[in-house]
């Protein structure tokens, strides 16, 4: 993988983590004086000042003259929201949420070797909504067919339900993040990313 497709934490106004995204992007937001770059000591660069730091040899890129360090945070200077808690239904959130595995036999399987399967079947009357929506591998998709899972003699691991985070924050919150993005994540109070916004 490149290194201008790695991850970058990017931080409001007030220093709250809000979103992923790329090296590529971050460096666009630092050279458009959207964003600043943040060091382990918590101070601010813009695009020229960053790009005078001393490079680390494993996490830089290169430009026509030089090498320039990655940013692995960026703070944003005139965005002080934070990300709404809505997790829209879709596939990938699905896949997100039950950890690509399929609920029936618990084996882990890549996206392709996935459907998604309605517990109470769609002919029974059954919604697509997150409370009826699980993964489940091809071979016991067919075992289960038009029925329940009590009538097919299969059980769930665990009832669906709709997820408490944003999927920025799964990502963030993952194995594959940064050292650098530690003290960030560390002073997220859990609650607070689980406190229901008001319109």
């Amino acid at each position: 993988m490149s290194v201008l497709n790695t991850k970058v934490l990017v931080l409001n106004r007030s220093y709250l983590p809000v979103h992923v995204t790329s090296v590529k992007r971050a460096f666009v937001l630092l050279y458009q004086d959207v964003a600043r770059a943040v060091d382990e000591q918590y101070r601010t660069f813009d695009f020229a000042s960053w790009s005078e730091l001393a490079v680390v040899e494993h996490d830089s890129i290169g430009l026509v003259s030089r090498l320039v360090r990655v940013p692995r945070v960026i703070l944003l200077v005139a965005f002080d929201r934070v990300p709404k808690r809505h997790v829209r239904f879709s596939r990938y959130n699905i896949y997100m949420r039950d950890g690509n595995t399929c609920q029936y036999c618990g084996k882990r399987f890549p996206r392709p070797e996935l459907n998604l399967d309605h517990v109470v079947p769609h002919s029974r009357g059954g919604l697509a909504t997150w409370e009826n929506v699980v993964c489940s591998c091809h071979r016991c998709n067919r075992r289960k067919g038009g029925r329940t899972p009590d009538e097919a003699g299969m059980r769930l691991l665990k009832r669906p339900t709709r997820p408490q985070w944003t999927p920025f924050m799964a990502e963030a919150f993952s194995l594959r993040r940064y050292r650098e993005w530690g003290p960030f994540l560390n002073t997220v109070d859990v609650s607070y990313w689980n406190t229901e916004l008001e319109p």
